[in-house]
């Protein structure tokens, strides 16, 4: 009796201890704050390998023997995960099964090219910079996109994302957003419009976008612009001649600017340019599909945000003396 009350003491007392390791005592971890990220479709073995090549100074066999135990073999989430220091096993295995990844977000906002995307995901330490050496041709063969202009192709909006997860992602879901947006309001556009494809109406209200000061104004520049192509008017738009000029703009448009022959300058060429020139956002999308119903020809800043939208020259060339020379 006495030896089977001394192996039952000593049984409860080694569980008592395998408790107290594995919900009490801190794992060891190889930096404060710990970030590791479990790939995509891993068992618990996989993910038990992940955490301790990225720095859980555990056994991957024991931390799986406990997932195990503890019923997560199956519940296990893919994502990047975040650990400070202190933290028992039982709750870094509860992370995992629940899915508290660390995340973080990155803002495109409506207006910028490309090429300030580009600026901004690598100005991003959380990501992993996948196509910091790419090219934008590279970039869009890996979407998928292969001899596209990336510019205008991109949807403006808040994206989260796993810490440690490849920017490249990150731009697949921004690219698919886009294609969505711009699929809907090419259904639903007023019919009759000049314009042959969703594509065009992509550049057009990219256009719109950088036109645009005031909300209101949004379906009445639209409504300019549409009603120029109609006439087969040249869209003469400054935004359009500033992207053509790239690096050459520096902040200053002049006339020998407005005459310098480049594909986006829409003073000396007909036609909607051959790409967008930023990224429109939904109102952007929806005013090109949507326009004004006007006769208008002309619009020109009043200097307060908004425009003044003229159907005649002469009636344009008195708003342009009026808001922009201080001519009565």
């Amino acid at each position: 009796m006495k030896f089977l009350a001394k192996f039952f003491f000593a049984t409860v007392l080694a569980s008592a201890l395998a408790v107290f390791l594995v919900v009490l005592w801190p794992v060891p971890l190889s930096e404060p704050k710990l970030l590791v990220r479990v790939p995509h479709g891993a068992s618990l073995r996989t993910a038990a390998h992940s955490l301790n090549e990225g720095g859980v100074g555990i056994p991957a066999w024991i931390i799986s023997g406990v997932g195990r135990v503890a019923g997560l073999s199956t519940s296990i989430k893919a994502g990047s995960y975040e650990f400070d220091q202190g933290i028992a096993l039982w709750a870094l295995l509860r992370k995992l099964s629940s899915g508290d990844t660390s995340q973080a977000d990155v803002l495109f906002v409506e207006g910028t090219t490309f090429r300030d995307i580009r600026a901004k995901l690598n100005s991003q330490s959380e990501l992993i910079h996948a196509t910091r050496d790419m090219s934008d041709a590279d970039i869009m063969i890996k979407l998928g996109a292969a001899g596209q202009s990336p510019e205008g192709w991109f949807f403006p909006d808040t994206y989260r994302f796993d810490k440690r997860s490849e920017d490249l992602a990150v731009l697949q879901r921004a690219f698919v957003a886009m294609q969505k947006q711009l699929n809907v309001v090419w259904q639903t556009r007023e019919p009759n419009l000049p314009l042959k494809s969703p594509y065009e109406l992509l550049i057009l209200a990219s256009i719109v976008e950088k036109e645009t000061g005031a909300a209101a104004d949004r379906t009445q520049i639209a409504g300019v612009f549409i009603n120029r192509l109609r006439k087969g008017m040249r869209l003469q738009t400054d935004p359009t001649v500033i992207y053509g000029l790239g690096d050459r703009f520096d902040g200053n448009l002049r006339k020998a600017d407005l005459q310098r022959d480049t594909p986006h300058n829409t003073y000396t060429r007909g036609g909607l340019p051959p790409t967008p020139i930023c990224m429109p956002g939904i109102a952007a999308l929806q005013a090109a599909a949507h326009p004004a119903k006007t006769d208008a020809l002309y619009f020109v800043a009043k200097g307060d945000g908004s425009s003044q939208f003229s159907a005649t020259l002469d009636a344009h060339n008195q708003a342009v003396n009026q808001y922009q020379r201080g001519k009565p």
